[in-house]
């Protein structure tokens, strides 16, 4: 009898434990759901946002918020008469309070009344490689959450590699890639699905292994 009680206890705190398993896996579960939407409702708020690095402190006191982004852009993407001044709904320095340890600007960060503004900018951006105000060179990046910003990082050498093979590779918002392969448009979320993907496909194994 002993025995048999034994082992009901045993199947009684076997069953506890998996019960206890399951319901922190549940947790989990719903904790990276929570995070995930938390992430990307904070990227919606930022999507039309276009922070400026390198502005010198005090310009904006100077010229106005809104005219002093006008300037940058007229001074890096001179205007063919046709296209409407990008309209600016907010403008601010981050962080607020100036820290005297620093001897570097706040950053900039303008929000804009139109996403396709935005992306127009950064796409310019990008094709002038230098961005400059008052000959000084800057950068325009566009503003996401802090998990974003480190995923969109994750895929930037994967990207280069791809650019050199030739695979039309695009990163997309926020933080996805897609690229052209047999014919398809291919588009991932996350390297996991990509090294599944890559180990069934011999053109797609010349990405190094570290990358993914």
């Amino acid at each position: 009898q002993q025995n048999t009680g034994g082992r009901r206890t045993n199947k009684q705190g076997g069953r506890q434990i998996s019960r206890n398993y399951e319901c922190r896996t549940k947790r989990e579960k719903r904790l990276i759901t929570i995070e995930e939407s938390l992430r990307e409702l904070w990227d919606n708020v930022k999507r039309t946002n276009i922070c400026i690095i390198g502005v010198p402190e005090g310009e904006e006191r100077e010229k106005g918020t809104e005219n002093l982004f006008q300037e940058i852009i007229a001074e890096n993407f001179p205007p063919t008469g046709k296209e409407p001044l990008t309209q600016i709904q907010e403008a601010q320095r981050v962080p607020y309070k100036i820290n005297p340890r620093r001897n570097t600007p706040r950053h900039m960060l303008f929000k804009l009344s139109k996403i396709k503004d935005k992306e127009e900018d950064l796409e310019a951006a990008r094709e002038k490689k230098q961005v400059t105000y008052k000959g000084t060179p800057m950068r325009l990046w566009a503003d996401f959450s802090a998990e974003t910003l480190q995923a969109r990082r994750e895929w930037h050498d994967i990207l280069n590699v791809m650019e050199g093979k030739n695979l039309q590779p695009r990163s997309l918002y926020p933080a996805r890639l897609s690229f052209r392969f047999e014919g398809e448009i291919k588009t991932f979320t996350d390297k996991q699905k990509l090294r599944e993907l890559s180990n069934t496909k011999p053109a797609l194994q010349q990405i190094p292994k570290e990358l993914l």
